[in-house]
């Protein structure tokens, strides 16, 4: 053998004889599914919002991969994910025959930290991922005035009973922008709480479904107050459409003088720009890991694929490996007390956590 073939290379080659790497010259492995049935788990039932855009980039892996390998779908729905990612990590070969699609609460520590977790998703290789242009925080144009003045009566912030991490941008505006609000924690979804804005019972309310911003909007009785943003080669950007709106860690930019306060605010913001993700499992040799990521470029730019993820979600924007990595890392390092620090914020500001 050539020298100069590193450790991984020579592994690549050995699982040539299963995947069907072609090696024509030392150092340079072409990989090629050619005749072959690759897998995507995904941990979920049918139909939901992570099973839906699983199916839908299936198909465009059999396009681009090399060789365009016949591509299967297997549902392993269980205790929020963690039976498939314990199944993923404990029984799938790093061989590129099997790769997984998640969601944003998989690659969450509270619930990966659980004693039935046997799974690290900081490990995983990332191939890309699928945002959804941030969430956005909205309030009510005749309200608003009163947001900064603590002599009037304060706004209600709409929310569902344990506020998701969209409506949680009111949470730091509250503690550290001294926003005159209060919660109201009654409301069991999103199309609930638009209704409540609009019928005037609550001020403000937040969202990652831009439809549902336009509609609010449409109706001139509303603005969009800050965005998250979200993340794009390694930045946090506004959703064009909004480009004038502020992005919200940017107002929060020298507000948190605290480590743990800080650590908690960019697992918040971390959480809030990730929805699905696609992955390998740890392991898997670096030819492979490199040929999965080419072809997710290629599905990204795709403007097939691209339109009919907005038929999907209208905020539909696919994501790179390498902002994966970086939003799964932020989180992965987040220590459970800054974590409870958030929870702590909730108690303080009325809202029950268990």
């Amino acid at each position: 053998m050539t020298t100069g073939i590193g450790r991984a290379a020579a592994l690549a080659i050995g699982l040539g004889l299963m995947i069907g790497i072609a090696t024509p010259q030392a150092g340079a492995q072409e990989v090629s599914f050619k005749d072959k049935r690759l897998m995507m788990l995904i941990g979920s039932e049918t139909g939901g919002g992570t099973d839906t855009s699983g199916r839908l980039i299936a198909p465009y892996f059999n396009k681009y991969l090399p060789g365009n390998p016949n591509v299967v779908v297997q549902n392993m729905p269980g205790a929020g994910g963690i039976a498939a990612q314990n199944h993923f990590v404990n029984q799938v070969k790093p061989d590129g025959m099997t790769f997984t699609t998640g969601a944003s609460s998989q690659v969450d520590p509270l619930l990966y930290r659980k004693s039935n977790a046997g799974y690290v998703p900081t490990k995983y290789a990332y191939v890309g991922g699928m945002g959804r242009g941030g969430n956005f925080l909205l309030v009510s144009k005749e309200a608003e005035p009163r947001l900064y003045d603590k002599s009037k009566p304060p706004l209600v912030m709409g929310s569902n009973s344990a506020p998701r991490t969209g409506v949680q941008m009111a949470l730091w505006g509250i503690e550290y922008l001294g926003w005159n609000a209060r919660w109201v924690t009654a409301y069991r979804g999103t199309n609930e709480m638009f209704i409540a804005l609009e019928r005037g019972e609550i001020d403000m309310t937040a969202t990652a479904n831009y439809f549902q911003v336009e509609k609010a909007l449409a109706t001139g009785k509303f603005k969009v107050l800050a965005q998250s943003g979200s993340l794009e080669n390694g930045k946090i950007v506004p959703r064009p459409e909004l480009s004038d709106t502020p992005i919200f860690s940017e107002m929060m930019k020298g507000k948190i003088t605290d480590k743990l306060g800080q650590q908690g605010f960019d697992y918040w913001l971390s959480m809030s720009a990730m929805d699905k993700w696609v992955a390998l499992p740890p392991g898997t040799p670096k030819p492979v890991v490199d040929t999965y990521r080419a072809a997710f470029r290629k599905i990204s730019t795709d403007p097939h694929f691209v339109s009919e993820g907005k038929k999907m979600s209208e905020d539909f924007t696919p994501m790179s490996p390498e902002d994966v990595e970086n939003l799964v890392r932020t989180v992965g390092a987040t220590p459970p007390e800054a974590i409870e620090y958030i929870n702590t914020m909730m108690r303080n500001q009325g809202i029950r956590v268990e």
